[in-house]
């Protein structure tokens, strides 16, 4: 983790003991715009407004969980993830994998089930657990085509567009 960052999670913890929302310093030195593409197959990567989003949460741990030294607000996680350091990254993917069934990390969760807990969701659970969870409770988009067009490989997938197949002549009122 850079000292930049380090620095600004000490000015977090300042602000936080004076009753300020620490979160603030954090996103201000965070991107303004992430494009969230590592799960782009059967839909495009969706464009997410950092700057918007931290605008409305109430601290980066809602998202940022036990990332950045402070003691997660899931109470699952706090179990075992107590306040502690700051992770060397904030990034989903670095620790919920993208294909979360793969035989090399099933391997790691048999040799050592503490360090790699089974209940662990994936990357793409994870996004959708987060984003539609809070989405729902604000009233944000929950389409799956309200944050990432689907692809053509995902429309043949789905049968769906110029895959669709043809109505059945009885529900296009014919005999």
């Amino acid at each position: 983790m850079g000292g930049k960052t380090k620095k600004l999670l000490r000015v977090a913890v300042v602000l936080a003991a004076w009753g300020l929302a620490p979160h603030a310093a954090l996103a201000a030195d965070g991107p303004g715009v992430v494009e969230l593409g590592s799960l782009s197959n059967l839909f495009e990567p969706v464009t997410f407004n950092h700057t918007m989003h931290t605008d409305v949460a109430k601290s980066c741990a809602e998202c940022h969980h036990h990332t950045l030294g402070d003691a997660p607000i899931d109470k699952t996680c706090a179990r075992c993830h107590r306040a502690n350091q700051p992770a060397d990254s904030v990034a989903c993917r670095e620790c919920h994998p993208a294909n979360r069934f793969a035989a090399d990390y099933l391997a790691k969760l048999e040799a050592n089930p503490q360090l790699y807990h089974t209940g662990k969701p994936g990357l793409k659970g994870v996004y959708h657990r987060k984003c539609l969870g809070c989405h729902r409770t604000m009233d944000g988009p929950t389409g799956c085509e309200d944050c990432h067009k689907m692809t053509e490989k995902g429309e043949a997938f789905y049968r769906t567009g110029k895959f669709a197949p043809p109505p059945a002549k009885h529900e296009a009122g014919e005999e």
